[in-house]
């Protein structure tokens, strides 16, 4: 099993992530976070570094653009024992993400309520939570995706049972629920379009 070195936290939903974050700090993993959740764990006296401080690009476009990075996705996709992989990664400086917290805000009750928009759905819809997402899922291998608030216990359990470390099966599950609530989140968007807009002919 791959110990934790680096998470990265990104969540609407704040429910249990200082108790999260603390025990992650117990084993001296670091924290990168972007701003919402930062403000959070630094009110919470967690130490943790901004996501543009990470990539050294600051958030942009009204937060549009933030996640969506080399330095971001190459962390979380890169196979740990590829030496090409390895050579890339220190040529551009370039660091592993062994863990990723994110969650994305609701859509499907804040839909059914009157009059929302279509201009007001897209600039609701989370596009770098959901991409980095399906980065760490696609490498579970090697990189700890949680995306339910839900599972913190049982990943503080494991990090306690395991010295830093978080199991297989356990990583398995969690790419499994990943790719559901990425498939879900796409779904409630398209399902949105149909209804208001006449199918493609």
């Amino acid at each position: 099993m791959p110990k934790i070195a680096r998470a990265l936290l990104s969540c609407y939903d704040k429910t249990g992530l200082v108790e999260l974050a603390e025990t992650l700090r117990e084993f001296e993993v670091e924290i990168i976070s972007t701003s919402g959740t930062l403000k959070v764990l630094h009110e919470a006296g967690i130490e943790a570094i901004s996501i543009s401080d990470f990539t050294g690009v600051p958030e942009m476009m009204d937060g549009r653009v933030k996640s969506l990075h080399p330095k971001v996705h190459a962390g979380l996709l890169g196979i740990r024992d590829n030496k090409l992989h390895q050579e890339q990664m220190q040529a551009y400086e370039m660091q592993w993400i062994d863990m990723l917290v994110v969650n994305l805000p609701p859509l499907t009750e804040w839909l059914a309520q009157e009059d929302r928009t279509p201009d007001e759905l897209f600039e609701r819809t989370d596009i770098g939570g959901a991409a980095m997402i399906r980065s760490g899922a696609k490498n579970f291998r090697y990189v700890t995706v949680v995306v339910n608030p839900e599972r913190y216990p049982k990943i503080r359990h494991e990090l306690y049972a395991h010295e830093g470390k978080v199991s297989y099966p356990t990583r398995s599950r969690l790419a499994q629920e990943a790719f559901y609530c990425t498939a879900e989140y796409d779904r409630t968007i398209a399902d949105y379009l149909k209804r208001i807009e006449p199918p493609i002919e």
